[in-house]
């Protein structure tokens, strides 16, 4: 898949637009307002999200064009659905969603055929679950799944691992200007909290010589098994800042091991 290509669509890539944060609010109360021109104005300032999330699937036989207007879908789903009350910023927001759509694309255009009825009830349990999300702001349990779309637990489960693709922990998720989140970024480590690293002196020496801040990082990190989002919302930096300093605190730490 050529991602060097400057048109796709008949987008000229190298020419988007970047909004900033004044013109996205801006522009968002007037989309709640119903300006269709806002919209527009919005989604293109956007599709900057949408290229980099269609990077990720590189590694498929999919046509680029394709998968960009499939993200596009997930962009203005994203706009739709978006709730400016989550205290979220909208890319957090939008880059699952883009995956999402881009996901059940492929999945649907793959090779190992899946039955057209578990399909049905693999989507509507999604849909399902994302629209519980939204109304109760939690992930429902797969009993409440079932009780919403009246179909056994069971066959709730088969149906979604039968439409799930594999994913590498170093799959990246998301990059925009600063370093690349990847899946294992956004998951906790519980298995290994107290287990190895507060067992081992030479370990919590190599903490010990590390600056406060990147110090308290690596705790929450590998000791309280936090991800980098939730790290990030803890100290109030950014993600990418907790990405950079986490690097350089692990860095340090195999400078003093070795």
């Amino acid at each position: 898949m050529a991602f060097t290509k400057v048109e796709i669509c008949g987008v000229n890539t190298s020419k988007l637009p970047v909004l900033t944060n004044e013109e996205k609010e801006f522009l968002f109360e007037q989309i709640q307002k119903g300006d269709d021109n806002a919209r527009e104005l919005y989604i293109k300032g956007n599709l900057r999200l949408v290229l980099s999330v269609i990077r990720r699937f590189s590694n498929s036989n999919e046509n680029v064009d394709d998968l960009f207007q499939i993200g596009c879908i997930g962009l203005m789903k994203a706009i739709d659905n978006f709730d400016t009350n989550l205290n979220v910023k909208f890319s957090t927001y939008a880059v699952p969603m883009i995956i999402g759509e881009i996901r059940r694309y492929l999945r649907d255009n793959n090779s190992i055929r899946v039955s057209r009825s578990l399909r049905d009830t693999a989507y509507k349990a999604i849909y399902a679950k994302e629209n519980y999300a939204k109304q109760n702001l939690r992930e429902p349990t797969v009993n409440e799944i079932a009780d919403e779309i009246g179909i056994p637990k069971e066959e709730i489960v088969n149906a979604l691992d039968a439409i799930q693709s594999p994913v590498s922990l170093y799959d990246p998720v998301y990059s925009d200007g600063g370093d690349t989140l990847y899946v294992m970024d956004q998951i906790s480590d519980r298995k290994n909290r107290e287990e190895n690293w507060v067992e081992s002196i030479s370990l919590r020496e190599a903490l010990e010589r590390l600056p406060e801040r990147e110090k308290h990082i690596i705790e929450l990190r590998f000791y309280d098994g936090k991800t980098q989002t939730e790290v990030a919302a803890e100290i109030g930096i950014s993600q990418a800042q907790v990405s950079r300093l986490e690097k350089n605190a692990l860095k340090t730490m195999r400078s003093y091991l070795n």
